[in-house]
C-alpha cells in the first residue's frame, strides 16, 4: 500500500520550531506523525478551518477529512465513497482549534473535549470523548413506514434503550416516536437498530390527523412520557406538551402561558417552525420548555450579527403549570451563506437538564453552501430573571438576567462534519459510563442523514 507524506510548517503560528508531518492513505487508515519529507503552507490549513489553527503532541491523529482538504488534487484525491448504513471512527487533527473555554487533547484512542470551568465554576467541569458515528440512509423502511425526521431521543433506563420522536407531521405515517437499540461502548458506536414504532394517540384515543401536530422533543418521567408539539399546519395552532403513556395513549396536556399564543398579525407568540424544540426533565420532576428563537413580541430571531432571545418555560411536571420563564441568549448566527440571499439561521434545537440548575442546550446552525453548524452550551438557570410576567422584553421598562451559557462542544471544531443536529440525550453505554448521544432530522430529504453521534461523556461532579 503506497503511502504519502506531507508536512506543513507550524513555527510562526504554535512558536515551536520545525515541520509536523501527515501522510496521505486510503479510507478508514489513520496516520501519526512522522519524520519530515515535504513541506505544505499553513496558509492552506488556515484556507480550511477558515481561522489560524495550531499544533498538539507529535502522535495525535490525523482526519482524513484535513488531509483532502490540504494536499487535494488530482494526484492525491481520496475515495470518498461509503456504504449506505455505515460507522465511521474519526481520528482528529493534531491541530487544536482553541474555541472559547474547550480544549482538545490527543487520547490514547480518541481525543478528549474538556472544558473544566464553565462560568468559572469548577464544580460544573465536564468533558467528551467522541466515540463515532452511525448513518441509517434516507428513504430506509421499518415496519412499513419511511425511518426519519428524528427531532428528540432520549435514553430509557428501564429498559437500557432509547426513544426517538420524529417530526412526520402523520404524512408518512402516524405521529410517533420510535424504540432503538444504541450499540455503544467505549470501543466505539457500532449501530443503531430499529426495534418499534408507537403512534401518539389525541384525547379521543384516535391517531392525530394529517399536520394536527408537529412533534419535536420527547423525554421520559416516571408518570409517562412528555413531548412537545411546535403546533400544527395552520400557523395560528398555539404549541404544547403533552403526556402520554408508552403505549402512546393520551394522558394529560401542560398549560400554555398567554405570550406563547400566536396571533394571525405575527406581532404576538410563537413563530412558525421556532417554538417547542427543546425538552428537559429535571431529578426534581421540573419540566424545560424552550423555543427555537424569539416570540414575536421580544425581537427578531437571529442573524449573523444578532442572536435571539428565546423563551424557557420551567413547569412543575406532575401538575404542568409553569413555575417561572427565563431567557436562553441564542447566539448570532456563526456563519454566512455562500450568497447574499442564501438561506441561513440559527436557533436552540434541544436541551437535556444535568440537576436542576444546569442544562446543556443544543445550538443547531445552517448556512447555504456550508452545511450545519453544531454547538452544545452549559447553562445555568439559577440568578436568571423570572420573565413570566413580562409580555414584551422588546418593551420590558427592568432589568432582566438571562441564563449563564458556556460552549462545551463544537462538532465543526472537532473535525466533524454534523448535519441537521435535532437531539440530544445522555444515556449508559453497554459498558456502563454515561454517553451523550446527538441524533440528526433529515427532514426525509435525499440530501439529508439520519446522523447519530457518540461521545463518552464525563458529568459534572456535583450534586443533581
Amino acid at each position: 500500500m503506497s503511502e504519502d507524506w506531507r508536512c506543513f510548517d507550524v513555527a510562526n503560528v504554535c512558536g515551536i520550531e520545525g515541520t509536523r508531518c501527515r501522510r496521505v492513505v486510503p479510507p478508514t487508515m489513520y496516520a501519526r506523525p512522522q519524520q519530515a519529507v515535504q513541506t505544505v503552507p499553513l496558509q492552506r490549513i488556515e484556507r480550511r478551518f477558515r481561522q489560524p489553527v495550531c499544533c498538539s503532541a507529535r502522535d495525535a491523529l490525523v482526519p482524513l477529512s484535513i488531509m483532502e482538504a490540504t494536499f487535494g488534487g488530482a494526484d492525491h484525491q481520496l475515495n470518498r465513497s461509503e456504504p449506505l448504513m455505515h460507522k465511521r471512527l474519526v481520528h482528529f487533527t493534531f491541530v487544536a482549534l482553541l474555541l472559547g473555554a474547550s480544549t482538545l487533547h490527543a487520547g490514547e484512542n480518541f481525543p478528549v473535549i474538556s472544558t473544566p470551568c464553565p462560568f468559572g465554576e469548577c464544580q460544573a467541569s465536564i468533558s467528551f470523548t467522541y466515540l463515532g458515528d452511525f448513518v441509517i440512509p434516507t428513504g430506509s423502511m421499518e415496519y412499513g413506514i419511511e425511518f426519519g425526521g428524528i427531532s428528540g431521543i432520549e435514553f430509557d433506563a428501564a429498559s437500557g434503550r432509547y426513544i426517538a420522536i420524529s417530526d412526520d407531521r402523520s404524512e408518512k405515517g402516524p405521529a410517533r416516536f420510535y424504540e432503538l437499540d444504541i450499540d455503544v461502548s467505549h470501543d466505539g458506536l457500532k449501530g443503531v437498530r430499529v426495534n418499534k414504532h408507537v403512534a401518539f394517540l389525541n384525547a379521543e384515543g384516535d391517531a392525530f390527523s394529517k399536520a394536527e401536530v408537529d412533534p419535536e422533543a420527547i423525554r421520559i418521567s416516571p408518570d409517562g412520557i412528555y413531548w412537545s408539539s411546535e403546533g400544527g399546519a395552520n400557523p395560528m395552532s398555539p404549541p404544547s406538551v403533552q403526556v402520554a403513556s408508552r403505549s402512546g395513549e393520551f394522558i394529560r396536556q401542560f398549560s400554555l402561558p398567554a405570550q406563547f399564543f400566536p396571533t394571525a398579525d405575527k406581532a404576538h407568540g410563537v413563530r412558525e417552525n421556532l417554538s417547542f424544540e427543546n425538552l428537559a426533565v429535571a431529578p426534581s420532576g421540573d419540566v424545560f420548555v424552550g423555543t427555537e428563537a424569539a416570540l414575536f413580541q421580544d425581537g427578531d430571531v437571529a442573524s449573523l450579527t444578532k442572536g435571539s432571545l428565546a423563551r424557557i418555560i420551567r413547569y412543575d411536571g406532575s401538575t404542568g403549570t409553569p413555575k417561572a420563564q427565563y431567557i436562553y441568549p441564542v447566539s448570532p448566527i456563526p456563519q454566512a451563506p455562500d450568497s447574499a440571499d442564501g438561506a441561513n439561521d440559527n436557533g436552540a434545537s434541544d436541551m437535556i437538564a444535568l440537576n436542576d440548575r444546569y442544562l446543556l442546550v443544543v445550538e443547531r446552525n445552517f448556512s447555504q453552501g456550508f452545511g450545519n453548524n453544531i454547538k452544545v452550551f452549559m447553562i445555568d438557570v439559577e440568578g436568571a430573571t423570572d420573565v413570566s410576567n413580562i409580555t414584551s422584553l422588546a418593551h420590558a421598562a427592568e432589568r432582566v438576567v438571562p441564563v449563564r451559557k458556556s460552549q462545551v462542544l463544537d462538532l465543526r471544531a472537532i473535525g466533524l462534519t454534523p448535519d441537521n443536529i435535532e437531539g440530544i440525550a445522555v444515556g449508559k453505554a453497554m459498558d456502563g459510563s454515561d454517553v451523550l448521544i446527538l441524533a440528526a432530522d433529515n427532514n426525509f430529504s435525499k440530501r439529508q442523514k439520519s446522523q447519530f453521534f457518540a461521545f463518552k461523556i464525563d458529568l459534572p461532579k456535583m450534586e443533581r
